[in-house]
Protein backbone atom coordinates (compact mmCIF):
# COMPACT_ATOMS: atom_id res chain seq x y z
CA UNK A 1 0.00 0.00 0.00
CA UNK A 2 1.42 3.39 -0.90
CA UNK A 3 0.94 6.24 2.15
CA UNK A 4 3.49 8.67 -0.28
CA UNK A 5 0.15 10.54 -2.02
CA UNK A 6 -2.17 11.34 1.20
CA UNK A 7 1.30 13.09 2.89
CA UNK A 8 1.98 14.84 -0.35
CA UNK A 9 -1.75 16.26 -0.63
CA UNK A 10 -1.68 16.83 3.03
CA UNK A 11 2.10 19.04 2.69
CA UNK A 12 0.55 20.43 -0.50
CA UNK A 13 -2.92 21.28 0.66
CA UNK A 14 -0.91 22.96 4.33
CA UNK A 15 1.55 25.25 1.82
CA UNK A 16 -1.46 26.48 -0.45
CA UNK A 17 -3.64 27.34 3.02
CA UNK A 18 -0.87 29.41 4.55
CA UNK A 19 -1.64 32.77 5.21
CA UNK A 20 0.52 34.49 2.67
CA UNK A 21 -0.70 31.75 0.03
CA UNK A 22 -3.77 33.05 0.60
CA UNK A 23 -3.29 36.67 0.33
CA UNK A 24 -1.50 35.88 -2.71
CA UNK A 25 -4.52 34.27 -3.91
CA UNK A 26 -7.09 36.84 -3.25
CA UNK A 27 -4.96 39.96 -4.25
CA UNK A 28 -3.70 40.68 -7.75
CA UNK A 29 -1.49 43.57 -6.33
CA UNK A 30 0.19 41.59 -3.91
CA UNK A 31 0.87 38.88 -6.20
CA UNK A 32 2.28 41.34 -8.72
CA UNK A 33 4.01 42.87 -5.92
CA UNK A 34 5.63 39.32 -5.09
CA UNK A 35 6.48 37.86 -8.67
CA UNK A 36 8.16 41.76 -9.65
CA UNK A 37 10.40 40.89 -6.60
CA UNK A 38 11.45 37.43 -8.03
CA UNK A 39 12.14 38.82 -11.27
CA UNK A 40 14.09 41.38 -9.25
CA UNK A 41 15.99 38.83 -7.83
CA UNK A 42 16.64 36.42 -11.25
CA UNK A 43 17.79 40.39 -12.16
CA UNK A 44 20.33 40.68 -9.86
CA UNK A 45 21.76 36.84 -9.83
CA UNK A 46 22.10 36.83 -13.37
CA UNK A 47 22.58 40.63 -13.91
CA UNK A 48 25.55 40.14 -11.45
CA UNK A 49 26.95 36.27 -12.56
CA UNK A 50 27.01 36.05 -16.11
CA UNK A 51 29.61 38.56 -16.15
CA UNK A 52 31.59 37.00 -13.68
CA UNK A 53 31.29 33.85 -15.30
CA UNK A 54 32.25 35.15 -19.18
CA UNK A 55 35.50 36.78 -17.84
CA UNK A 56 36.34 33.43 -16.29
CA UNK A 57 35.19 31.53 -19.18
CA UNK A 58 37.53 33.76 -21.58
CA UNK A 59 40.42 33.70 -18.91
CA UNK A 60 40.50 37.61 -19.56
CA UNK A 61 42.28 40.01 -17.17
CA UNK A 62 42.71 37.97 -13.53
CA UNK A 63 43.69 41.74 -12.13
CA UNK A 64 40.42 42.88 -12.59
CA UNK A 65 38.87 39.67 -10.95
CA UNK A 66 39.48 41.07 -7.16
CA UNK A 67 37.43 43.57 -8.05
CA UNK A 68 34.95 42.28 -9.99
CA UNK A 69 34.20 38.89 -8.36
CA UNK A 70 33.79 40.27 -4.74
CA UNK A 71 31.06 42.10 -5.63
CA UNK A 72 29.18 39.96 -8.52
CA UNK A 73 29.30 37.09 -6.19
CA UNK A 74 27.26 39.44 -3.02
CA UNK A 75 25.26 40.58 -5.42
CA UNK A 76 24.26 37.22 -6.82
CA UNK A 77 23.38 35.99 -3.29
CA UNK A 78 21.48 38.48 -2.85
CA UNK A 79 19.35 37.79 -6.12
CA UNK A 80 19.65 34.25 -5.17
CA UNK A 81 17.81 34.94 -1.46
CA UNK A 82 15.33 37.18 -3.04
CA UNK A 83 14.56 34.97 -6.07
CA UNK A 84 14.40 31.48 -3.94
CA UNK A 85 12.24 33.43 -1.38
CA UNK A 86 9.69 34.68 -3.51
CA UNK A 87 9.79 31.66 -5.68
CA UNK A 88 8.35 29.64 -2.67
CA UNK A 89 6.02 32.22 -1.89
CA UNK A 90 4.76 32.25 -5.68
CA UNK A 91 4.97 28.17 -5.43
CA UNK A 92 2.60 28.19 -2.11
CA UNK A 93 -0.44 29.73 -4.62
CA UNK A 94 -0.44 26.25 -6.60
CA UNK A 95 1.76 24.06 -4.97
CA UNK A 96 -0.14 20.97 -6.31
CA UNK A 97 -0.18 22.36 -9.86
CA UNK A 98 3.74 23.22 -10.03
CA UNK A 99 4.58 19.65 -8.69
CA UNK A 100 2.81 18.35 -11.53
CA UNK A 101 4.27 20.90 -14.16
CA UNK A 102 6.85 19.34 -16.23
CA UNK A 103 8.82 22.45 -16.61
CA UNK A 104 8.44 23.45 -12.48
CA UNK A 105 10.11 19.88 -11.61
CA UNK A 106 13.19 20.64 -14.94
CA UNK A 107 13.53 24.39 -13.10
CA UNK A 108 13.96 22.44 -9.85
CA UNK A 109 17.01 19.62 -11.29
CA UNK A 110 18.15 23.03 -12.83
CA UNK A 111 18.16 24.93 -9.95
CA UNK A 112 19.76 21.98 -7.90
CA UNK A 113 22.58 21.43 -10.15
CA UNK A 114 23.53 24.91 -10.09
CA UNK A 115 23.70 25.40 -6.47
CA UNK A 116 25.84 22.49 -6.75
CA UNK A 117 28.44 23.64 -9.20
CA UNK A 118 27.84 26.84 -6.95
CA UNK A 119 29.57 25.13 -4.16
CA UNK A 120 32.21 23.52 -6.09
CA UNK A 121 33.38 26.89 -8.02
CA UNK A 122 33.90 27.93 -4.14
CA UNK A 123 35.62 25.12 -3.12
CA UNK A 124 38.03 25.72 -6.19
CA UNK A 125 38.35 29.71 -5.50
CA UNK A 126 39.14 28.78 -1.77
CA UNK A 127 41.29 26.29 -2.79
CA UNK A 128 43.13 27.82 -5.16
CA UNK A 129 43.17 31.18 -3.20
CA UNK A 130 41.25 33.14 -6.21
CA UNK A 131 41.16 35.89 -7.04
CA UNK A 132 44.49 36.37 -7.62
CA UNK A 133 46.27 38.68 -10.00
CA UNK A 134 49.19 36.96 -10.51
CA UNK A 135 48.25 33.51 -12.34
CA UNK A 136 46.54 32.68 -15.18
CA UNK A 137 43.24 30.69 -14.10
CA UNK A 138 43.17 27.09 -14.40
CA UNK A 139 41.41 25.56 -17.06
CA UNK A 140 38.57 23.83 -14.79
CA UNK A 141 37.64 26.98 -13.28
CA UNK A 142 37.08 28.07 -16.63
CA UNK A 143 34.71 25.20 -17.44
CA UNK A 144 32.54 25.32 -13.71
CA UNK A 145 32.05 29.01 -14.76
CA UNK A 146 31.15 27.58 -18.55
CA UNK A 147 28.52 24.92 -16.75
CA UNK A 148 27.64 28.06 -13.98
CA UNK A 149 26.53 30.29 -17.15
CA UNK A 150 24.50 27.42 -18.64
CA UNK A 151 23.19 26.32 -15.76
CA UNK A 152 20.81 29.35 -14.71
CA UNK A 153 20.29 30.27 -18.00
CA UNK A 154 18.75 27.09 -18.55
CA UNK A 155 16.67 27.69 -14.94
CA UNK A 156 15.71 31.26 -16.15
CA UNK A 157 14.26 29.57 -19.17
CA UNK A 158 12.66 26.42 -17.41
CA UNK A 159 11.27 28.95 -15.17
CA UNK A 160 9.55 30.23 -18.24
CA UNK A 161 8.46 27.33 -19.64
CA UNK A 162 6.42 27.02 -16.74
CA UNK A 163 3.25 29.43 -17.94
CA UNK A 164 3.23 27.12 -21.15
CA UNK A 165 3.15 23.56 -19.75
Amino acid sequence: MNTAAPVVLTVTDWIGNWPGALWLQQSGTAYLFVNAAHILGLGLLLGAILPLDLRLVLGRSPAALSVLAPVAIRTAAAGLVLALFTGAWLFSVRPADYLENTAFRWKLLLLSLALINVTVQHRQWRSLGLPDATRALPMRVRVLAGTSALLWIATLVAGRWIGFV
